[in-house]
């Protein structure tokens, strides 16, 4: 083998980052350990004071690293293991009137007193009390004058149309606006980079949306990335020195102060300028706080606008040093800038650019190194950009997203190429997430935060536990079983190369900051168990070469040699299926094309290329030089197999064309056990004045919501409050389904000795008592899993059989063996779908249609292409051998000569979906039980529909040729 010392190279560098990483990980879960055990002490305060006190600590950290970047850094775990962040945003009806009228609250007096009195109201009225207000300043039927102009309008609304018209229109477009900031918001959060997040819409609340994301670390972060309008704008500056507006503001706020009292001014909250010719003063993040509410009174608004001038601020600390141990150090004080904006009377208080006019944002560096976001502009943005630059040379320009100055740079010279950067002293997760804010497209109306909590496990320990020692015990399972069936030596090289692929795919996926999830945990053994497929490749055809007289070392050499195409072959149709779910996917479905493709590159190096220098190591010193790979089990199994496959095909063909029919109808009459994630709920917290686990609540419930889906989880950390969601009667709209749903909620829960046996119906609705348990809230919510994300799968899932068909035709070069992998593909699918149809409601499991299961259904087609392709490589290295022998004998006789791998990979592969099936408890029975027929039928569809259909075929073609 050439290149041992690149390959001995990557190992090592992998070891490295992996163990930096996972060391990373160990710190941040002892942090977060000593965190909640001051907490379990101490109360939640001093737990905070702790925390905050520390985190930019650097003796604290990790070697380089800070606490703060070391917490961020270390691996999360997803809301079914830990927890995470419940936000509720609301997309505020005032907030989209205020865009569709081109912000006109500014200059007219009427429109601002309707908004203030919509914003007073709920969301679902706001619009009501906006256009009476207006009504009773302006008179009736004058709204349109106010719409007709917004050019998502036009055609909507007429410069004579009456009030109740354009109400209807309004209505129509906020219903839109708020639609679509949720598409917006799912992407941002898509693009954030977390495993299996929730985004549901809050039915019967307009504007409103539930965000969860597990594994947050950094809340502020995530309320940055969720708030942010992507509201981006080019201004125009006054230079420090230029303008005494400072002055001006405290001469109003003198004179409208009480004679009894100081009045406050802003310059006394404020220090000298900062950090650039735009900034004008600077102030700590407490004092921010409080100008920030001075600059809002309408006096001083008046002020500024007379004089033209905008004050904003800005998002950069202002750098200082500090006496420490005797030596300067460089220091972050938490002082804001305040920069001074011209106000653009030529366009009504607009910017003089907005965000319209960049074609495309990337993450960069700037010329220090610094990272920073650049921008290109379209065409009009490149001719604007020019016209600005021009005019400000020697002057700064400021950059401005979502109200705060991200810079403001000096002007040197004109920027007519139409790029530009926006620089601020940014980390590369603050690079990372404007680029991402800034492509996920601008909002109409910004999303505010209503509430947020800590959401609990919605696995209790008890789930968590069987899942995690059922993979344990899978993998053990695995690794005895290699032993078994090909001696102690080679089954402990490929076991230590399931170790080191298992160790490997973690630290990468730490190093990706994802969140580990059970159902990812029970995938990344499976994955494991996939990838004992290329050691039995290269074993099966070290065999054949002891056979054939070979001596070891060259048998060993020769079986490397010989699998090498089809272990690529497979790898490469697999990685073709995840980069196709990562690009057009969303959501589960990206996040599950991260971990196969890196647990396929990852397979591929360890079992290629890791083991045969471990075995070329071991027999350059003479040693190894028996080894048969091997055993006496392993001999009694198929020795020699001869079966006639090839004479059963039109048998196979009638029966897997009734599977398919049938799961087909079964599809269509009765359908899947759909989730919330696809429909929607209710959801009640209800409130307990002691600990209760999800799971015992979970399991109490499945009797009172029949052929439904509940889930549970804590929220908090004293596990005494929970949020169930069921979908239970959820297309019920009638007046009386809340209260049906609330009643049965409420004698399943009483009858369980979890409530106050005393307490009332009334009283547990009510949410106002002193007994034990009660509703505090509850409300409906939409399905996380919208029709668009559906519509993706499936159409990643087509393009992902589109790019097979075209590599295995390549590869190939024959349009037999790609109709055979499709159609084989094709009917494992709908054998899994039609068995979910068939079985949900009468086995003793949950068999609902999720995340995970899309996740399943997934792997389960890496799978079964996976052993197409290599029950193919041997039918073509055959054909290439005997060209002129008989196609039907010879793909016969490839199907016996591979029988022995595909039975060692299944076989192997089952004994893990098995364990984790058996012992792996409900949180992720439904994922193993979905493998389980993906292996089985996979298995069987390679001998009995991919290897009959390309063959079926080739006698077609060969028939036209022979006319």
């Amino acid at each position: 083998m050439q290149n041992k010392g690149f390959v001995k190279l990557i190992a090592v560098c992998l070891a490295v980052i992996c163990c930096l990483y996972l060391a990373i990980t160990v710190k941040s879960r002892n942090f977060k350990a000593e965190v909640d055990e001051i907490a379990a002490t101490k109360g939640n305060a001093a737990a905070q004071e702790f925390q905050d006190s520390i985190l930019d600590s650097q003796d604290h950290g990790f070697l380089w690293m800070n606490m703060q970047t070391v917490r961020e850094m270390g691996l999360s775990f997803g809301l079914d293991l830990e927890g995470g962040m419940n936000v509720i945003l609301e997309v505020g009806v005032p907030d989209v009137l205020k865009a569709l009228s081109d912000h006109r609250e500014g200059t007219d007096s009427a429109f601002a007193e309707a908004i203030e009195a919509a914003e007073k109201e709920s969301n679902n009225n706001a619009l009501d009390v906006f256009a009476k207000t207006y009504a009773e300043k302006k008179g009736a039927d004058k709204l349109a004058a106010i719409f007709a102009q917004a050019e998502v309008l036009k055609g909507k609304i007429k410069s004579n149309d009456n009030d109740a018209k354009v109400k209807d229109a309004l209505n129509e477009e906020i219903n839109s606006s708020i639609e679509y900031a949720f598409n917006i918001l799912r992407n941002r959060i898509d693009q954030f980079g977390v495993a299996q997040p929730n985004i549901q819409r809050i039915e019967g609340s307009k504007g409103r949306i539930m965000v969860e994301l597990p594994g947050v670390k950094d809340p502020e972060r995530v309320r940055n990335l969720l708030q942010g309008s992507a509201n981006l704008e080019f201004w125009e500056c006054y230079t420090y020195g230029e303008s005494n507006i400072i002055q001006q503001i405290d001469a109003v706020l003198a004179n409208s102060a009480d004679s009894t009292s100081t009045p406050l001014l802003l310059s006394s909250l404020l220090t000298g300028n900062g950090v650039g010719s735009s900034v004008i003063a600077s102030a700590t993040k407490a004092k921010m706080m409080i100008a920030d509410s001075l600059l809002q009174l309408p006096a001083v608004k008046e002020v500024m606008k007379a004089n033209a001038i905008s004050l904003k601020w800005g998002i950069s600390n202002v750098t200082t040093w500090v006496k420490k141990d005797g030596k300067n150090v460089e220091q972050k004080t938490p002082y804001m800038p305040l920069h001074a904006i011209k106000y653009n009377k030529d366009k009504n208080g607009r910017a003089y650019m907005e965000g319209d006019m960049v074609a495309s944002a990337n993450e960069s560096y700037d010329q220090k190194g610094a990272p920073c976001v650049s921008m290109t502009m379209t065409t009009d943005g490149a001719r604007e950009w020019g016209i600005l630059t021009t005019q400000n040379v020697g002057r700064p320009v400021a950059i401005v997203l979502d109200d705060k100055v991200y810079s403001a740079p000096n002007v040197n010279e004109p920027i007519t190429g139409g790029n530009s950067q926006i620089t601020g002293n940014f980390t590369p997760e603050e690079t990372r997430d404007l680029v991402n804010v800034l492509k996920s497209g601008r909002m109409s109306a910004p999303a505010h935060i209503v509430s947020e909590e800590i959401v609990g496990p919605s696995l209790g320990a008890e789930s968590i536990n069987q899942g995690m020692w059922s993979c344990i015990i899978a993998f053990i399972i695995l690794m005895v079983y290699m032993v078994a069936m090909y001696g102690l030596i080679p089954g402990m090289v490929a076991n230590c190369a399931l170790i080191l692929n298992l160790f490997f795919t973690i630290g990468i996926l730490n190093s990706f900051q994802a969140a580990l999830t059970m159902s990812g945990i029970a995938g990344m053994v499976l994955s494991l168990g996939m990838a004992v497929d290329a050691n039995v490749l290269i074993y099966e055809r070290t065999k054949e070469e002891l056979r054939a007289g070979k001596r070891t070392r060259e048998a060993l050499a020769a079986g490397y040699s010989n699998a090498f195409s089809a272990i690529f072959d497979s790898n490469i149709t697999s990685i073709i299926t995840g980069v196709i779910l990562f690009y057009f996917g969303t959501g589960p479905i990206r996040g599950f094309a991260t971990t196969l493709i890196i647990g396929i590159c990852i397979s591929f190096f360890t079992a290629v290329f890791l083991t045969r220098v471990i075995y070329e190591g071991r027999m350059k010193k003479e040693k190894w030089l028996d080894l048969t790979f091997s055993t006496k089990l392993a001999n009694g199994f198929f020795k020699n197999p001869s079966y006639n496959f090839m004479g059963a095909a039109k048998k196979s063909f009638a029966i897997f064309g009734a599977i398919v029919v049938i799961g087909a109808v079964a599809m269509a009459v009765r359908g899947f056990s759909k989730s919330i994630d696809f429909t929607g709920g209710r959801n009640f917290v209800v409130a307990f004045d002691k600990e209760v686990q999800p799971e015992t609540v979970r399991g109490l419930l499945g009797e009172a919501f029949p052929e439904s889906n509940t889930s549970v989880i804590a929220l908090g950390t004293e596990g005494k409050t929970i949020r169930i969601t069921t979908n239970y009667n959820i297309n019920d709209e009638s007046t009386k389904a809340d209260s049906i749903v609330e009643t049965k909620l409420f004698q399943s829960l009483q009858a369980s000795n979890l409530l106050d046996k005393s307490l009332t119906y009334n009283e547990f609705i009510d949410g106002d008592n002193k007994k034990s348990g009660a509703v505090i809230s509850s409300q409906k919510v939409g399905p996380s899993i919208a029709d668009d994300i559906t519509r993706g799968a499936i159409w990643s899932v087509l393009l992902a059989f589109a790019a097979i068909f075209i590599y295995i035709l390549i590869r190939f070069r024959d349009l037999a063996f790609s109709v055979g992998a499709i159609t084989a593909l094709f009917c494992d699918i709908m054998f899994i779908l039609g068995m979910y149809a068939i079985c949900w409601g009468w086995m003793p499991f949950s068999l609902e249609i999720d995340q995970t299961f899309i996740g399943a259904v997934l792997t389960a087609i890496g799978y079964s292409i996976n052993d197409k392709v290599v029950v193919f490589d041997r039918i073509r290295e055959f054909i290439g051998l005997h060209p002129k022998h008989d196609r039907h004998e010879l793909i016969n006789t490839s199907l016996n000569s591979t029988l022995t791998r595909t039975i060692n990979t299944s076989v192997s592969t089952f004994i893990v979906l098995a364990v984790i099936f058996i012992l792996g408890g409900d949180s992720i029975r439904s994922f193993a039980f979905a493998m389980i027929l993906g292996v089985i039928f996979g298995t069987l569809s390679s001998i009995f529909v991919a290897a009959p259909t390309a063959y079926a075929i080739m006698r077609k073609k060969q028939a036209k040729a022979e006319k």
